[in-house]
C-alpha cells in the first residue's frame, strides 16, 4: 500500500487510500462508508448522535444483508467489510485519516464549519480534505482550511451502491497531486465511473438535472398536468428510469432546494429559481421518502 504522505508524489503516480473518514452517515454518508469497506478501507464515520449512527450503520448492514441473500456476496465477507467500520461521534478520530469526506447537510455554512474544523484536527498535511457537495462551490469550503490545495469535491450519487457515477470537482487551488489520489480512489479503489468538472455551483450533473426537476414542479403547481402524467410522459416518452416528481422525492425536496438556490446564487437565472410549491413542501416538511411523504405517499 502506498501512504499519501510522500512529498514527492507526482500526479502521474496512482496512490491508494488506507484509511478514510466519513463526516455524516445519512443517506450518502452510509453509502459512501459502505463502499469504501468493500473496497478494502479501513473506513471511520462520524455523526453527531448516538441514534443517527445507530441508523446508519443499519443501513449499511440491510444493504450487505440483500448482497448475501441475492448470493451477491458471502457471510463472511459481509462480516469482514462491517469490522471495517466503525462509528463515533468523535471528530478527533479523523486525526489519523488520509482522506475524508464531508458528506452532511447541504449547508455551506455547516460544511465551511466542518472542513475548519477538519483542518485543526487531521494531522498529515496532505491528507485531502473531501465534499460530497451536490452544488456548493469547492473554493467555498477550501478557504475555510489553512491547506485549499488538499479540498476536492467528491460527488458521489444516490443510492452510492448501486450508481457508479463520482464527479471530480477541482477548484483553482486544487493541486494535480490531490486530484491524482481522488481519482484513484473513487475509480480504481471503488470501482466507479469518473467525470470531472470545473468549479461551478451545480457541477454538470445538476446544473442540467435541476432546472429540469424544477420545470416539472412548475408544470404541476400550474395545473397544467397531474404528477402521474408528468412523470409517466418521461418514463415511457424519454425512457428515463422514473419521473422527476419521484426523483426530487428521491434526493429529498430540501436538498433539491438547496442545489436550486446555490445555483440561483451564482447564476441568477430564472430556470435555477425554486417554485414557491417546492418552498411550503419544504416548511411543512413533506420531503419525499426519507420522511414518508412528498409529491407521492410512502407511508
Amino acid at each position: 500500500m502506498v501512504a499519501v504522505t510522500n512529498t514527492a508524489t507526482t500526479a502521474s503516480e496512482t496512490l491508494t487510500i488506507e484509511r478514510v473518514g466519513i463526516i455524516g452517515a445519512g443517506l450518502m454518508g452510509s453509502g459512501i462508508a459502505e463502499v469504501s469497506a468493500k473496497a478494502g478501507i479501513d473506513t471511520v464515520v462520524v455523526e453527531a448522535s448516538e441514534a443517527a449512527s445507530v441508523a446508519g450503520r443499519a443501513r449499511i448492514e440491510k444493504s450487505l444483508d440483500r448482497a448475501v441473500r441475492a448470493e451477491k456476496m458471502e457471510p463472511a465477507e459481509q462480516a469482514a467489510i462491517l469490522d471495517r467500520l466503525r462509528f463515533t461521534s468523535d471528530m478527533d478520530e479523523m486525526r489519523d485519516r488520509q482522506m475524508v469526506i464531508e458528506a452532511i447537510v447541504e449547508n455551506e455554512a455547516a460544511k465551511t464549519s466542518v472542513f475548519g474544523q477538519l483542518d485543526e484536527i487531521v494531522e498529515d498535511p496532505h491528507a485531502i480534505l473531501a465534499s460530497n457537495t451536490s452544488s456548493i462551490p469547492i473554493m467555498k469550503l477550501a478557504m475555510s482550511t489553512k491547506r485549499p490545495e488538499q479540498v476536492i469535491g467528491v460527488h458521489f450519487f444516490n443510492p452510492v451502491p448501486v450508481l457508479h457515477l463520482v464527479e471530480i470537482v477541482t477548484s483553482l487551488h486544487t493541486s494535480p497531486t490531490t486530484k491524482a489520489i481522488a481519482e484513484s480512489y473513487s475509480g480504481t479503489q471503488l470501482g466507479k465511473r469518473v467525470i470531472h468538472s470545473t468549479d461551478r455551483a451545480g457541477f454538470i450533473v445538476n446544473a442540467l438535472l435541476v432546472p429540469y426537476i424544477l420545470s416539472a414542479i412548475r408544470m404541476f403547481e400550474s395545473g397544467f398536468a397531474s404528477k402521474e402524467d408528468i412523470d409517466q410522459g418521461m418514463v415511457t416518452g424519454c425512457a428515463h428510469p422514473m419521473g422527476p416528481l419521484a426523483l426530487a422525492d428521491l434526493i429529498g425536496l430540501d436538498t433539491t432546494q438547496a442545489v436550486a438556490e446555490s445555483l440561483y446564487e451564482e447564476f441568477k437565472e430564472q430556470l435555477y429559481a425554486s417554485p414557491p410549491l417546492l418552498a411550503r413542501m419544504v416548511e411543512a416538511g413533506l420531503l419525499g421518502r426519507k420522511t414518508g411523504r412528498g409529491f407521492y405517499d410512502y407511508s
